[in-house]
């Protein structure tokens, strides 16, 4: 954390020219998003608003590195998208964007504190720096008695926060999360999303969250709103 010395990775712009994704299916060609123009800036966090279909995912996955555009340009920082190879593009995911889902993702053999130490298991952290790191995310989101335990004696609430920190566990700049509170109760939705506006907040990274629910984006000073892969 910012206080501790624990997030030294500030957030980043992001901006797409003339983003286009198409689909392939056996009857016809689906454009998934069709010549998208948006930028937000360093340590902001945006809603993007949208019925499902309308190109939310889509545009998360792209900016995410976890899918190709058909055409377009996407700048996070100083990184083209796709001007990376596939192993930068895996550098890309590993240390540069964290991602939080509607489905929690967590691993449910391992415990929070485990679930959160993989990550920098991967990125080769070492072990002092990684129980750090686990500590102060799971004291950071109000976790910090439950790291013990496993995802089925946490609840939907509980297992979220622990996802924002997995999100977290290698300092990203980026952090998408598309739907985060599909699952959760208005208690927990409201949880939930100050964390995500506390991220940009108080420890300037760029946040970008998507969801179909007004109640869960309110509190945003900035909602776009998609429509049939376009903004409206």
């Amino acid at each position: 954390m910012a206080e501790n010395g624990f997030f030294k990775n500030r957030g980043v712009p992001v901006k797409v020219a003339k983003l286009t994704k198409a689909y392939e299916t056996s009857a016809e060609q689906v454009r998934a998003l069709k010549g998208v123009d948006w930028e937000i800036g360093p340590g902001e966090a945006v809603a993007l608003m949208g019925p499902s279909g309308c190109g939310k995912t889509t545009l998360l996955n792209l900016l995410g590195g976890v899918d190709h555009s058909t055409g377009g340009d996407i700048l996070v920082g100083d990184q083209k998208l796709a001007a990376l190879s596939e192993r930068d593009l895996e550098k890309y995911r590993l240390h540069k964007v964290g991602f939080v889902f509607q489905f929690f993702n967590l691993i449910p053999t391992l415990t929070a504190g485990e679930n959160l130490e993989l990550p920098m298991l991967i990125a080769d952290v070492d072990a002092a720096q990684r129980k750090q790191r686990v500590d102060g995310l799971l004291q950071m989101v109000g976790l910090g008695a439950k790291a013990n335990k496993r995802p089925e004696e946490l609840s939907g609430g509980e297992q979220q926060r622990v996802a924002v920190a997995l999100s977290l566990a290698n300092d990203p700049a980026l952090i998408l999360a598309d739907e985060p509170t599909g699952n959760l109760d208005t208690g927990n939705t409201e949880t939930i999303t100050a964390l995500f506006l506390s991220l940009a907040e108080k420890y300037g990274k760029t946040v970008i969250m998507a969801s179909h629910d007004p109640k869960a984006v309110e509190h945003f000073k900035k909602v776009y709103n998609m429509r049939d892969g376009s903004f409206v």
